[in-house]
This record gives structure tokens, sequence and C-alpha cells, in this order.
């Protein structure tokens, strides 16, 4: 049986190949031979550090420490400090100039109160300073009230014109002890007047101490002869139009003027304006006439009439001479 040299062989190749040394390859060869074992690429030397050529630790030192935590460690800015305002102080202003800050608070409120649905837009947000005390709800409501007229009837067309309450019946009495001018606007409603229309203690005249001024408007005068065949007869809205203001002037005598206006179709030597003029005169009240229509106490000057197809012919007879007027 044949033996075997069990780490003869082993040994010995492990011998040779230490005892056969292999030259070395040069850093950077001039002359690349194709004999090298290693790639082409080997022979340079890389840009890129090798993972042992990096030091974890010293990465990590030059990090900045907001990249390390989640939340940012840069102190925030103070927010700056809420300074309280100290309020305005503006009762301690004197009262004219507590007035004149009323003045240009009501300025856009129209220049007569009445009745109309516009009133909630223009006047209600503007009555909001009467809620703040007591002191500026007195003086707030006299720098209001004193400075627009009240109209006595409502004359805007809808609801409010056949209202059983006018506006001075929904009035508290200290608001009508405030009202200094009232006005009496007559024409709408001449065929038929509402029956709201009528004057009677609900109204509150008597209440109204502070009015010397009533204003009398005449929007139209049914007595033209362009009324004629829709007017009513016997000179109905002459009598009615002279028992409202007989009214009026009965619960406040007090009244110290009369003021007398009119649209220009309106004549002052017609029926209505004479009966009005005659009742106040016989008060021993003064007329003062407006600048809507421009009269004086000096007696009207007519101008001369003006032919329309449409006008009767009786009405341009002159009666004093039976003459025909063309011109």
């Amino acid at each position: 049986m044949r033996g075997r040299k069990t780490g003869v062989g082993r040994a010995s190749r492990s011998a040779g190949t230490t005892a056969r040394p292999r030259p070395a390859a040069p850093a950077i060869a001039s002359t690349v031979s194709s004999t090298l074992p290693t790639p082409l690429s080997s022979a340079y030397p890389s840009t890129y550090a090798s993972e042992a050529e990096i030091d974890i630790n010293e990465e990590i030192e030059k990090l900045p420490l907001d990249a390390l935590t989640l939340a940012s460690t840069t102190p925030e800015k103070p927010r700056p400090r809420r300074v309280k305002q100290r309020p305005f102080r503006f009762l301690e202003l004197p009262s004219e100039l507590r007035l004149k800050v009323y003045e240009q608070h009501f300025a856009n409120t129209g220049h007569v109160l009445d009745l109309d649905p516009d009133n909630y837009k223009r006047i209600h947000q503007k009555l909001g300073i009467l809620r703040t005390c007591r002191t500026i709800y007195m003086e707030a409501s006299y720098a209001f009230y004193s400075s627009h007229p009240v109209r006595v009837f409502p004359t805007h067309p809808g609801r409010f014109f056949k209202t059983k309450k006018p506006l001075l019946a929904r009035m508290k009495p200290g608001q009508r002890a405030c009202i200094s001018s009232l006005e009496l606007r007559l024409g709408p409603g001449w065929s038929k007047p509402p029956r709201g229309w009528e004057v009677n203690p609900a109204l509150g005249l008597d209440q109204c101490i502070n009015v010397t001024k009533l204003s009398v408007f005449v929007e139209c005068d049914p007595g033209n002869d362009i009324f004629r065949g829709f007017r009513q007869p016997g000179g109905f809205f002459e009598a009615f139009a002279k028992m409202l203001l007989t009214g009026v002037l009965e619960q406040m005598p007090w009244v110290q003027r009369v003021e007398f206006d009119a649209w220009p179709s309106v004549k002052k030597s017609g029926a209505l304006m004479t009966g009005l003029i005659e009742l106040v005169t016989s008060r021993d009240i003064r007329i003062i006439w407006g600048a809507e229509r421009g009269w004086t106490d000096a007696e009207e000057v007519e101008p001369p009439p003006v032919i329309h197809n449409w006008a009767p012919l009786d009405s341009l007879i002159d009666g004093h001479n039976n003459v025909l007027v063309l011109a």
C-alpha cells in the first residue's frame, strides 16, 4: 500500500511561493503594460477620499447645531409689547367743541326728518352714539333734533303715506322737546287726503315746547285750472289745508314765525295761499318767505298766460275787460 506524504506537498508549495518574489509595479508608469494584474484606473491617484481617510467625529463637529435638532434653536425675536391705548376723554372737552363734533357726526342725515325707508341707512346707524352714556344721550339728542325740522305728516309714497301714526306720534316726549322747527307739507293727497292726516293729541304737539318756526310748503294748488275736472268741488282742499294749519297753531300757540314756500306752479294770489296767509296774519304771527319760490312781502307779479292747446277757452278771457288774451 502506497503511503501519502501528508503536509509535504503543501509545505513545499507555500515555501515555493514565498521563495519567488514578484517585482512591484511602479506607482506611475510611463508605459502601461498589459501584464499588470490591476485595472488601468488604479494606477492613477483618486480625487475622492476613501472611507479610511474620513473622520466621522470630525465631520459631526463641523455640523451646525441646528442640523442636529428638529426644532430651531435660533432665538426668536421678542414680540413688541402691546401698549394699551388710553381712551380719549371726550367729556372733558368744552361743551362748544362737543356740539361741533355732534354737528359733524350728523352731517349726512338729510335736511328734514320723516318716515322714509332709507332712514335705517342714513339715520339709524348715526344714532348709535346715543347709547354711550346719559350725558352724551342728552347732548347728542338735542344737537340732532334741534338741527333737523320734523315733518308733521309723512309724504313718502307707500305704506308710510297712509299710516295713522306719523313720526311725531312715534317719538318720545324728551325727543319732541328738543325739536325747534316743524314742516307742514301740503299738496300730496289733494283729491283724497289720508285718514292719518289729522291734528290730534296723539301727535304730541303740546310737548314740542321749543318749536319757534313752522314751515308750510305747498307742492300744488288744486285751484289751478289744470286740476279742473279732477279736483273735488267747493274748495275742498283749500278748506282742508286751512283746517290743518289752524289745528297745528292751536296746539302750539308759542310759534313765533311761519315760513311759506312752494313749487313754481303755485301762485301766491291763488285761493289756497290767500287763505293760509290770512289765517297766519289774523294770529299776529310773523310771516317769512322761503328761498324756493322767492316770494316777498310785495305783491306777486304774475307772468302773462301761455296758450296751450289743451287749455279751456274761458281761462284765456280777461274777466275785467272780456278780452281774449292771445299772448
